[in-house]
């Protein structure tokens, strides 16, 4: 039987590979540790940071997920909430220039704000069956499950 010759990589080569890791080693770090600091100052372009992430509780009960979510300064209208393959996505937009100034705007940050989350649901619910209310900036939905979960305590021992 002949014997299959392996080609082996080059010293140069797994250093270059190595190299290749700890570049995006470091990029993951410092892109959780920008998001963690809600620091301006990211060197890449992500799609969201954790400052436009609402806070929110999801409650996993016997019969329905009960979601409540914090939006503040955002209107009813401007809201759009989705339910697809139990992945709730909320989304929103704000927009409070009423007037544009006179001048060059050296820094404009208050006009414009967006947030987003996207949270996967702990059970597989029917979203056609949905409540919500919103009031003061607070978002609520009852969304019953389509199978309800029976719990039962556990012992430790």
């Amino acid at each position: 039987m002949a014997k299959k010759e392996v080609s082996k990589s080059s010293d140069k080569e797994q250093s270059n590979y190595m190299t290749a890791f700890k570049n995006l080693e470091n990029k993951i770090e410092n892109m959780f540790q920008s998001l963690w600091n809600d620091s301006d100052e990211v060197d890449f372009t992500f799609p969201v940071s954790l400052k436009n992430m609402p806070k929110m509780d999801v409650v996993d009960r016997d019969k329905e997920v009960f979601v409540k979510a914090e939006l503040p300064g955002i209107e009813k209208d401007d809201l759009d909430i989705s339910i697809s393959n139990d992945r709730l996505v909320i989304k929103g937009t704000t927009s409070h220039e009423e007037k544009e100034e006179e001048g060059d705007y050296l820094k404009q940050e208050i006009s414009k704000s967006e947030v987003y989350r996207s949270v996967q649901l702990p059970a597989e619910v029917d979203d056609s069956q949905a409540k919500t209310s919103f009031k003061n900036g607070v978002l609520e939905l009852t969304i019953p499950k389509k199978k309800s979960a029976h719990r039962r305590r556990i012992e430790i021992t």
